[in-house]
């Protein structure tokens, strides 16, 4: 996980324009010494979102919403909070040297990485449309009915044939090789020397949730190109290829807010459905779609997907693999049914959106893809064949995390292969599967009870404090610095309170830069990104300071009660002891509760 230094982040919070980062995902008007807008947390069509100008917070009196630019990358964006800091760090140019604290940790200087990968995207973009073989590659594009507008739009190039143009072309930009290299735009050759990643292909950019260039995939339009259909940029600082969804930055907020996404498979078809309107999809690189991807579509509130991958046999597998993945999740899965040689960019060619809708609003479930795919080999006349159907796919339900999940998908596939429920073990106990990952550090690591339960209550403070000053104050009426026991979170307490008392506010840059140490500013960093259920904050707020008054008093009851079983207090010193212990115990904590001030 990256730390930043203190000077950096102190930089990045004087050149922040708030309203300059707002204005991108919302229209603001000015309104004398104010702007306002439609608040883009709750609808309303009066606008009851202001910012006052030169401020460097929002509020909404509509809903309560307050915070200040990293704050709405993560509200809005649902971007963690290293991703916001690297994203303003980018739109308001602060060089923020970013620190990877791992053993042989060094220097990555991302910004320097971003200018190189897109100086590479314009000459791909350039090096297609105004060049001899780009007019080559143009018409392949154009063959498949992708259009000037919709490359300029999507900024698809062309890496050229030619060995070294890239590298010269971003030398005279001033660009190092090792900067390229470490961008994933050069390898080493065999023979020595660097070599092009890219020749010969035309280029789709990769970009992260800002619409920052971190990478490319990269299809042959000839036969005679080596290598496979497609690759995609090595893994780099930027690009991991576990976690990166291609087009994830056109539809983030659209998935965060309707909590459903389309899957497929190429470049081409998931630019072909969001330029169509379906600005919910994305593409996992091929097929090689993994739980990571399926982490970064959950972490949008996700609860249905819909898969629309290629009809052919390696599609109908990845499909089958990707839909274990979400149904594991609790994810309501939907298949997408193509016709044999079809894929989503063939189809909005031949139907159009109105034709895709269809399709979406047809598609099955997952389970009954998963017995159709599974029966095609198999003769369900045979009592044999279709014992090997139902166990195999009740072995695969039984995996899955959530019990009510598995309770209801056995009913579902009672009901598709026409067997009677209990013989599914449908309504027997079920014990879901449960295990512990085991680390090759596991010796080194221990688990501390204090550190997770106190840095429970300071995340929901960071994340809920700026909008709701209530927490605050029940914060404050509840627990004491002192009442901590990890150092990390009684500093980052203290230093929330002292913030907060110093400005009426405490956001999280700001708090950030208090940080003493590296280690501090990773807690922080690691505990936002936890992915908690707002809607129930409060409650689980006061529940867990609940826990940490539970675990004082009865820390402070052991402590007396071991004194008095110690033999080393006098008869006197008992009987005081022996009264406080009955005093504690008549009074066990109740986490007072402050209301909520009307905003």
């Amino acid at each position: 996980m990256p730390f930043f230094s203190k000077d950096s982040l102190e930089t990045l919070r004087q050149r922040i324009v708030l309203v300059d980062v707002l204005s991108a995902h919302m229209e603001l008007k000015g309104a004398g010494a104010a702007y306002k807008g439609l608040c883009p947390f709750h609808d309303e069509k009066t606008p009851s979102f202001t910012l006052q100008k030169g401020d460097t917070h929002y509020h909404c009196f509509g809903c309560g919403a307050h915070g200040d630019a990293i704050q709405f990358l993560m509200n809005h964006l649902k971007m963690s909070f290293s991703d916001a800091v690297e994203s303003l760090a980018q739109r308001f140019n602060v060089p923020l040297q970013q620190v990877e604290a791992e053993e042989g940790s060094k220097e990555v200087n991302k910004a320097a990485l971003k200018d190189a990968l897109e100086t590479a995207s314009r000459f791909f973009h350039l090096n297609l449309l105004h060049t001899e073989e780009g007019h080559k590659a143009l018409q392949y594009l154009y063959k498949r009915g992708i259009d000037l507008d919709f490359i300029q739009r999507f900024c698809i190039g062309l890496a050229p044939k030619e060995h070294g143009l890239l590298r010269k072309v971003l030398h005279a930009k001033f660009i190092k090789d090792e900067i390229m290299a470490e961008a994933g735009l050069i390898s080493s050759g065999k023979e020595g020397g660097w070599r092009d990643f890219f020749q010969d292909r035309i280029t789709f950019p990769i970009c992260d949730a800002l619409g920052a260039v971190i990478g490319f995939s990269a299809r042959k339009y000839k036969e005679a190109t080596y290598g496979g259909k497609y690759i995609n940029t090595a893994e780099t600082p930027l690009f991991k290829k576990s976690k990166v969804l291609f087009g994830m930055h056109y539809c983030r907020r659209r998935i965060a807010k309707e909590r459903k996404a389309i899957i497929v498979e190429g470049q081409i078809d998931a630019l072909r459905l969001i330029a169509s309107g379906f600005n919910i999809t994305v593409a996992g690189q091929g097929t090689a779609f993994g739980e990571g991807h399926a982490k970064e579509l959950i972490a949008l509130g996700l609860n249905q997907v819909y898969l629309a991958l290629d009809s052919d046999e390696a599609g109908q597998q990845a499909t089958y693999k990707i839909g274990n993945i979400f149904q594991n999740e609790g994810i309501e899965t939907r298949i997408i049914v193509l016709s044999p040689g079809q894929d989503p960019d063939s189809f909005l060619r031949e139907k159009g959106p109105p034709g895709f809708l269809e399709l979406m609003q047809s598609s099955i479930d997952y389970l009954t893809f998963v017995v159709d795919l599974l029966s095609r080999k198999l003769n369900l006349d045979s009592p044999s064949e279709k014992n090997q159907l139902v166990q195999t796919i009740t072995k695969q339900i039984r995996d899955w995390k959530h019990p009510l999940m598995v309770h209801e998908s056995l009913r579902k596939v009672a009901h598709l292969v026409k067997v009677p429920e209990s013989m599914l073990g449908v309504g027997q106990d079920y014990m879901p599967n449960i295990y512990i990952k085991k680390s090759a550090s596991i010796g080194l690591q221990t688990i501390d009870p204090d550190k997770i339960v106190e840095g429970d209550v300071m995340r929901w403070l960071l994340l809920m404090g700026q909008e709701h000053s209530h927490f605050i104050e029940i914060a404050k009426s509840n627990i004491k610095v002192e009442d901590f026991r990890s150092p990390l979170c009684q500093n980052l307490y203290r230093d929330y309170l002292e913030c907060h008392a110093a400005k009426g506010t405490c956001d999280l840059l700001s708090l950030a830069i208090q940080q003493n140490d590296d280690e501090a500013q990773l807690f922080m960093s690691e505990i936002l990104e936890k992915k908690v259920n707002k809607e129930k904050a409060e409650e689980n707020f006061i529940e867990t300071i609940q826990k940490m008054l539970d675990r004082n008093w009865m820390e402070k009851s052991e402590e007396i009660k071991t004194r008095i079983q110690s033999a080393q207090c006098s008869d006197e010193e008992v009987l005081v002891l022996i009264k406080q212990f009955d005093d504690l115990k008549r009074s066990k904590p109740t986490a007072k509760i402050c209301a909520a001030v009307p905003a």
